[in-house]
């Protein structure tokens, strides 16, 4: 029998169910292991969060998916050194379920209790409206890639979400007004070696251009 679709534990019915102990045994443990990757010490001016916009319950393989989704976009794009990501919500609600025969026919053999406990079969963590989710620290001029990154996570959850800036408003706000944005990457001013290196370049084919005319024009006098 296959897992049920995230749908059917999206809403948040009842008060949570967290016990854990004695006599109630069988609570499989959570797949998100690490809440925190990248460059954990490193001082970023740029806090970026994804935001619930509904109530909702989100289960730990929905949590697992979407981090290594942000955490494999951001090592790609920016190495190790340049963001850090924190998952903000923990999967301590358990989920029940009233396992059925799932055969052909099975309505004839089993009709089901009526309002039954059922047994644990999965975890979930349950989110406030406007709670944080997800959020990456990095530098300004990785802005738009961090949000990349946060959109990839966004289309794992079975909620619509939204992101804030916590932290550097300002700085990008001033980034963004000047257009040094290229493709999620700041639009850097060449050093002036490169830019000398340019100009002679341009300037040997303006002569190469002028040599080449010279002798077409000798060949055409002859």
């Amino acid at each position: 029998m296959g897992k049920r679709p995230a749908r059917c534990y999206v809403k948040v019915r009842g008060p949570a169910n967290t016990r854990v102990g004695k006599y109630v045994r069988g609570v499989p443990d959570s797949r998100i292991r690490a809440y925190d990757t990248g460059n954990r010490k490193g001082d970023f001016p740029v806090h970026i969060h994804l935001v619930s916009t509904d109530k909702c319950q989100i289960r730990h393989t929905a949590l697992e998916a979407a981090r290594i989704a942000v955490n494999r976009h951001l090592q790609r794009k920016l190495g190790l050194d340049n963001y850090h990501m924190t998952i903000r919500i923990h999967p301590h609600h358990i989920l029940r379920e009233n396992k059925m025969m799932a055969v052909a026919g099975a309505d004839r053999i089993q009709d089901g209790m009526r309002r039954s406990f059922g047994k644990p079969t999965d975890r979930a963590a349950r989110v406030k409206e406007g709670q944080e989710l997800v959020t990456v620290r990095t530098t300004a001029e990785y802005y738009r890639i961090a949000l990349d990154a946060l959109k990839r996570a966004a289309d794992r959850f079975p909620t619509q979400c939204t992101y804030k800036i916590g932290k550097g408003n300002e700085i990008v706000k001033e980034l963004q007004k000047s257009g040094k944005f290229s493709k999620g990457i700041l639009k850097i001013a060449k050093p002036a070696a490169d830019a000398q290196t340019d100009e002679e370049s341009a300037a040997d084919a303006q002569t190469g251009e002028e040599s080449a005319a010279d002798a077409q024009t000798d060949e055409e006098q002859e």
